[in-house]
């Protein structure tokens, strides 16, 4: 099955809301002549109605990077992803900075995707491993029982709808990205195959899975080649928009 590429800008917490909406702007124009990547940006919540104003009738979608559990309540200072609806059709949930910095579970992990599935969003479920369980040989391990927590009590059709990206800890924002190779071999014999098990064949053959930790433009024709690498979350590189841009036209030329 021919998954479309899938290029995501994770923004993290970096621009106000006019630098956001330049950034943006750079980025439709720059995009436009690869219909063959999918591309989604995702920038703070403040920013996020402007954004999603500036890509508008564009071929650049707009996704948020975290989301409550709940639809609604005493949370405050927080976000639900019905609230999320107008300005967003995507949403960033379990990464690795929210696991370290915010004590995010597991377990929360599986409520907030239940609760973006409910709304109409579509989750990204980030999962991948720290430097100590790489060493000690516990990737396959870690990511397993994260990819399994995640979609508990999530039925095929639903499942049919994630993206799922691997993200191993020691590689976000270090320079070390993980080898091709490797990475390929997580996203396909251990989240591919957990997802045919999980579930069934079509829905291990429907779902994009991505790499992000440390893509760039000089390296992202690499990741791209592997068999079970659909595209990127992408997190320094996807501010500057000649580089966003660059991958852009990168994954487009090699997807031919």
């Amino acid at each position: 099955m021919a998954r479309t590429p899938l290029l995501i800008g994770n923004w993290k917490m970096n621009l106000d809301t006019a630098d956001a909406r330049a950034l943006a702007t750079a980025i439709r124009a720059g995009v436009e002549d690869a219909p063959t990547v999918e591309c989604i940006v995702c920038p703070s919540f403040p920013a996020l109605a402007a954004v999603r104003d500036v890509l508008a009738g564009s071929r650049v979608s707009v996704g948020a990077q975290n989301a409550h559990g709940a639809e609604r309540g005493s949370y405050t200072g927080e976000v639900s992803s019905r609230m999320l609806r107008d300005c967003a059709t995507h949403v960033i949930l379990g990464h690795s900075e929210r696991r370290r910095h915010s004590q995010e579970t597991d377990a929360d992990v599986n409520r907030k995707a239940q609760t973006a599935l409910a709304a109409g969003l579509i989750p990204i479920i980030c999962v991948g491993e720290d430097e100590s369980q790489n060493q000690a040989g516990e990737t396959r391990a870690v990511v397993s029982r994260q990819v399994t927590a995640a979609l508990a009590q999530i039925e095929a059709q639903a499942a049919a709808r994630l993206i799922v990206a691997y993200e191993p800890v020691w590689a976000i924002g270090t320079g070390k990205a993980a080898m091709p190779a490797w990475a390929n071999e997580v996203c396909g014999e251990v989240i591919r195959a957990l997802l045919a098990d999980l579930y069934d064949a079509r829905v291990a053959e429907t779902v994009r899975i991505l790499y992000g930790g440390s893509t760039n433009a000089r390296n992202i024709e690499s990741y791209m080649a592997q068999t079970d690498i659909d595209g990127a979350l992408i997190g320094g590189a996807s501010l500057s928009s000649a580089e966003y841009g660059a991958m852009v036209a990168a994954v487009a030329r090699q997807a031919g």
